[in-house]
């Protein structure tokens, strides 16, 4: 159950509107790594989990907290464009800079499509996907993938903090940028109280047992690139970090297999092959009149 209180977790009002830097702020509101995407993430995550107890707890609560962070930076948004131009002429670009900032900095659809509000985009434009969340079942995966949602978000926003001197807008970017310090080592604790506990260790899923897993190159780093110092990473000798292995460096490959030859699907898909087109053509009709799928 959902209950909606018109009130805000703080404070979101620039100091004066700014139709430029309401385009920069999508992308932390409607980007891959913005608010909704961790929102509807984390939701994901509760409503798909198997097990009862805290962690769902958690999880549930921190999504219910990133929905009013969607909630803060639209109204953010909306305050930004508030008085965003309604026209613009010819005359309006070259006699008023502001309009000409306008015309070249802004996301046009605020004003069309919006009604100078917030939108479910990024900076540039583009809708936000379902694509963008991970929820998968498994804790540590999801809690992992959660931990460098919460990096990428605050990397964002600690750019766009640069990116204005409105005090107003900053203060709510401090705000944002320190629940991302507390989720980040939030994840971080949550995941490695799962790996001390056992219930879920890496490598992941866990539960998956090794022994079927080619054990030949499991924990080989293969260096595929020309740069030599990869050889001298504790990724490339010693204990692995699972405990479950020992890592082995090798210049390349250490496994190869011939190329097999080229496929050759149904002719009806009409793919360029070797085959002459009159056969081509009759392999087609055959498997056409064979009623053959």
């Amino acid at each position: 159950m959902y209950f909606h209180k018109q009130e805000l977790q703080f404070k979101s009002t620039p100091d004066k509107p700014d139709a430029v830097y309401a385009r920069k702020l999508q992308e932390v509101l409607g980007g891959q790594y913005g608010e909704i995407s961790v929102a509807m993430q984390y939701q994901f995550q509760a409503w798909n989990m198997h097990i009862p107890g805290k962690y769902r707890d958690m999880v549930f609560g921190i999504g219910a907290e990133e929905m009013g962070h969607v909630e803060m930076l639209a109204t953010m948004i909306a305050q930004l464009l508030e008085k965003a131009p309604l026209g613009i002429t010819g005359d309006a670009v070259q006699d008023d800079p502001t309009v000409a900032a306008v015309l070249g900095g802004t996301d046009i659809q605020h004003a069309i499509v919006a009604g100078a509000g917030a939108r479910p985009v990024d900076s540039m434009g583009n809708p936000w996907q379902g694509s963008y969340i991970t929820a998968s079942g498994n804790l540590l995966a999801d809690f992992t993938a959660n931990e460098n949602a919460e990096m990428q978000g605050r990397v964002q926003a600690a750019r766009l903090y640069h990116m204005t001197d409105d005090h107003g807008v900053r203060d709510l970017l401090k705000f944002l940028i320190a629940r991302d310090t507390m989720h980040q080592n939030m994840w971080a604790t949550a995941a490695a109280e799962l790996r001390e506990s056992g219930l879920e260790t890496m490598p992941v899923p866990s539960n998956f047992p090794q022994h079927k897993e080619n054990q030949e190159v499991n924990y080989q780093y293969l260096n595929f690139s020309d740069g030599a110092e990869a050889k001298n990473g504790p990724w490339a000798s010693g204990p692995s970090f699972d405990g479950k292995g020992e890592y082995s460096y090798h210049d390349g490959p250490t496994t190869s297999s011939p190329m097999p030859p080229p496929t050759h699907p149904d002719s009806r898909f009409y793919g360029t092959t070797e085959l002459p087109n009159t056969v081509e053509k009759i392999a087609g009709t055959v498997q056409d009149k064979l009623n053959k799928e």
